[in-house]
């Protein structure tokens, strides 16, 4: 138990910089997408430059990250196993196995932009971008309120946030579109 808040500590910190990565690469897959519309040479200046930057962020911080948070959560799993007996910390995991997902479904994006194929649109990787944003709250929200979490408004509030973010993401979009340098 002496170990317990450093422990927690370390897990903390790599979850801030695990979605630290999260939060930022699909930025630069938007910017790559973006770029390969350019004409030449921008185009592949800009794509060689984003394919760097993408993969010493995906390398070098959020996998390692990942690995890591993961690593600290089970070491908390194990000297605190009466965790796994609380209904919270079964969302919770639920909630983790899809930020898992998400960061898979981040890497094979992360593959496919190392080999320019462009497989999606700026617009889907803005709305892909929030995946993470949702995650987090959910997390957050359960670890911080656990058994005083009211299922009913939490489920309703992700929708609202989930929505309010589409609605941002379209406010973007036509400010965008009227002025390209915004």
């Amino acid at each position: 138990m002496e170990l317990y808040p450093y422990i927690k500590s370390l897990h903390l910190i790599f979850v801030v910089t695990w979605f630290a990565g999260l939060f930022y690469i699909p930025r630069l897959f938007i910017y790559h997408i973006e770029a390969s519309q350019k004409p030449s040479p921008e185009k592949e200046i800009l794509s060689d430059q984003l394919r760097l930057m993408t993969k010493r962020l995906w390398y070098i911080i959020t996998w390692p990250s990942a690995v890591l948070c993961t690593v600290f959560a089970v070491w908390l799993l194990i000297i605190m196993p009466a965790w796994l007996q609380q209904p919270w910390m079964h969302v919770k995991l639920v909630f983790v196995v899809l930020l898992i997902g998400y960061h898979l479904k981040c890497h094979k994006i992360f593959r496919q932009l190392q080999k320019d194929e462009i497989s999606y649109t700026p617009r889907f990787m803005r709305i892909w971008n929030e995946g993470a944003t949702l995650i987090l709250f959910a997390i957050v929200f359960l670890v911080v309120l656990k058994n005083a979490f009211n299922w009913i408004y939490g489920v309703i509030g992700i929708f609202v946030l989930a929505i309010l973010l589409m609605l941002g993401i379209r406010l973007y979009k036509r400010i965008r579109d009227k002025n390209p340098n915004a």
